[in-house]
């Protein structure tokens, strides 16, 4: 007879392949790699231990320090958008659990990570490693500044909404990166924003409204 780790463990899976049927065919997400990152990174594992039957419904969810862990939409979106591939460079700001951090990881080349929260940084950082991510790095800082040491990055995301687009970060990226961040005047909307870095300054393109956590820094919120 199955022990009871094994059964569970079958549940989880079962429930990540139901997402992603969700993210392809509800949420609309084309990207074959993005889907399959996400069905294969256990999200039970992200979020408070209370909660690991609700891991994988596409809703936000509460983790530490009164942040979130964002829902698997988004998630799933803001990861399409980046058009990521096997030689890239990522700046992650506002790693929170790590989970988005998982996705990015099982995709590009490299991921660097700023979180401000040293609750969050102190198991984000143990718990990717446990999971073999060796390809990240992270730091406990101010987010809105980046991470100037590794710079430039072939693609940057922020997971928190700010005011306005932090310019430290577009200075950071290479010529033709790109920037998925949300931005709004007010902290409780924002819309996902997509900067490209061009020769003389930056385009933007607006993929519509979503709901974030402040992102709070010299260039975010105070």
């Amino acid at each position: 007879m199955r022990n009871a780790q094994a059964q569970q463990d079958d549940l989880f899976r079962i429930s990540r392949e139901r997402l992603v049927q969700h993210l392809r065919a509800d949420i609309g997400i084309k990207d074959e790699r993005v889907l399959a990152a996400m069905g294969a990174i256990p999200r039970h594992l992200f979020v408070p231990e209370a909660l690991r039957a609700q891991a994988y419904k596409d809703n936000a969810l509460p983790i530490a320090a009164k942040q979130t862990i964002s829902q698997p939409a988004i998630v799933a979106k803001m990861t399409e958008l980046l058009e990521l591939d096997p030689t890239h460079r990522v700046l992650e700001i506002g790693a929170g659990s790590g989970y988005q951090t998982a996705v990015i990881a099982s995709l590009a080349r490299r991921v660097f990570a700023v979180e401000r929260v040293d609750e969050l940084y102190s198991v984000a950082l143990p718990r990717l490693r446990s999971l073999g991510f060796n390809n990240v790095s992270m730091i406990c800082s101010d987010g809105t500044e980046g991470w100037k040491t590794y710079a430039p990055y072939d693609r940057i995301l922020v997971a928190a909404g700010g005011p306005e687009i932090p310019q430290p970060l577009v200075d950071q990226l290479v010529i033709g990166g790109k920037l998925v961040l949300p931005v709004g005047k007010e902290k409780e909307s924002q819309r996902l924003i997509r900067v490209t870095r061009t020769e003389t300054g930056f385009s933007q393109e607006d993929f519509g409204p979503c709901s974030f956590v402040p992102l709070i820094g010299k260039h975010g919120w105070s």
